[in-house]
Parts: C-alpha cells; sequence; structure tokens
C-alpha cells in the first residue's frame, strides 16, 4: 500500500481524470477524509480482526478482493496527496503533510500490535516468531516510508512555494 499506491500516482499523467459516471466514483474516493478512513479502516481490518484468517483461508479472496483493494484504496488515498508533474490535487501542501502524518498511527501501531501481542493474532496461522518479525517489519517499515512520502510532499510544498514567489516576482516587476 504505502509503496504501489504513491508510486501509480506519481506516474499518472497530469490529464488523468476519469469521464461520465467513473468520475463520479472517482472523485467519492479521492476524496481526503473518506480516503483516509478507507486506507486506514482496511490496514486495521485486515490485519487486526478475524477476516485475515478468514482471506488466508480462501486464498481466491487475498487474490482478487484484498490485493486489488490494498492497490485501489492506497491509490486513492495518495492522488489527493502526492503531486503529478507540477499538478496537486484536493488539498493545501500543509494538509497534505498532515495527513501524511497521521496516517503513521494507524500503519505503525497494526504493526506494533501485531508485534507486541503474547499469542497468535492469526489462530496459530504462523509462529510467534514470524508473526513478531511481521509485526516490527511493518512497524519500523511503515514509519521509513512515511518518512520518505512526507519528505517528497514537504519538497512539493517548497517548490509550489518557490514557484509562487516567482509568480510575484513577475507580477512586481
Amino acid at each position: 500500500m504505502m509503496l504501489t499506491g504513491p508510486l501509480l500516482v506519481m506516474g499518472t499523467p497530469p490529464e488523468f481524470f476519469p469521464k461520465g459516471l467513473l468520475k463520479k466514483v472517482f472523485e467519492v474516493l479521492i476524496n481526503p477524509w473518506l480516503s483516509w478512513f478507507l486506507y486506514a479502516g482496511l490496514m486495521i481490518g485486515v490485519h487486526l480482526t478475524p477476516i485475515h484468517s478468514f482471506i488466508m483461508n480462501n486464498s481466491w479472496l487475498h487474490t482478487y478482493v484484498e490485493v486489488p483493494l490494498y492497490i485501489l484504496i492506497a491509490y486513492c488515498f495518495y492522488f489527493s496527496i502526492l503531486e503529478r508533474d507540477g499538478v496537486t490535487r484536493r488539498m493545501s501542501p500543509a494538509i497534505a503533510i498532515f495527513s501524511l502524518f497521521f496516517m503513521m498511527v494507524p500503519e505503525t501501531l497494526t504493526g506494533f500490535f501485531i508485534y507486541v501481542s503474547p499469542g497468535s493474532v492469526y489462530e496459530n496461522m504462523y509462529t510467534l516468531n514470524d508473526q513478531r518479525r511481521g509485526g516490527s517489519l511493518m512497524w519500523a517499515g511503515s514509519m521509513i516510508l512515511d518518512a520518505i512520502w512526507i519528505s517528497i510532499a514537504v519538497s512539493h510544498w517548497i517548490k509550489s512555494e518557490e514557484r509562487k514567489a516567482l509568480e510575484v516576482d513577475a507580477e512586481n516587476g
């Protein structure tokens, strides 16, 4: 979620926007509030509820539902936040940075709770050591990846402020 979504957004052409009914659905999905809660809810819901065991016992759900949802929801979340070839969508750079920062909470806490769990979170599907390794990777990895995306968002903010300053200077002669 933290790699494919942002990378797909950054590779999306600036002129991209669906048409017709897809446009309406897409506009709803990229709503910053909705996409934030869908992203956090998917992450927590899949990892910290019995849904995980159900999905892992039905591999078709993992392949055809879970993975596409991870890609789609992450894309919608990051679409509102990250700049694409000089085009920023839906929110100010400051709000985008705050959104990324606050997304660290469910991402890191999900990994943390998996790591510190005294027993198997997944009905003995994994050994406790495997679960702790996975939790620590999710915990630390999400902090590292979030720091990278926040740094990119800050860089985009600085560049947009520089562009604004050049425009003001050009207007004032």
